[in-house]
């Protein structure tokens, strides 16, 4: 197990940290904008924008404009995950767990747990900082890295879709 912060630098900027080394950013353009950028510490950014009319799927792109991951939201109030790393299709699930949904888990297929986020807002800033921590099989992935920043994303997504609808 490997532990990760996430810490709202503002309203639109998220900053991934593990044991005090930078792991990247997420930078939103606008304050509840799904539009993004993800910058790595390896300094390689990633696009993440909403596809299509209704901008109901987000996709994450590289610098060639190649899809390496989307994700949206289903009817259960799941974020469905899928990923192309390396040509390879894989799926995951993030959803909201125990019993005042205060967590976020990342699932491969509906059984196996590989990441938790917990939220914790602050309400000084009125942002959300997240406690992540990874279970040895997240580590071993492909672009772990981008996965962790997008499963903030998506939780961060989650959170103002439901903030949203309570509207």
């Amino acid at each position: 197990m490997k532990n990760y912060q996430a810490k709202s630098l503002d309203s639109k900027h998220f900053k991934l940290t593990q044991a005090d080394t930078e792991i990247g950013l997420l930078e939103y353009e606008s304050w509840f904008s799904f539009k993004a950028e993800i910058i790595l510490a390896n300094h390689h950014r990633y696009a993440v924008q909403p596809k299509g009319f209704w901008g109901t799927t987000i996709e994450v792109k590289d610098q060639q404009e190649q899809v390496l991951l989307d994700f949206k939201m289903n009817w259960k109030g799941q974020i469905l995950i899928r990923t192309l790393f390396g040509g390879q299709e894989d799926y995951y699930i993030l959803k909201q767990k125990g019993l005042l949904r205060s967590t976020f888990v990342l699932l491969h297929g509906e059984e196996t747990e590989l990441l938790s986020l917990a939220p914790d807002f602050k309400w000084t800033r009125l942002n959300f900082d997240y406690e992540l921590v990874a279970s040895d099989a997240l580590e071993q992935l492909p672009g772990k890295e981008l996965l962790l920043l997008t499963a903030i994303h998506c939780a961060n997504y989650y959170l103002t879709m439901m903030t949203a609808a309570a509207a």
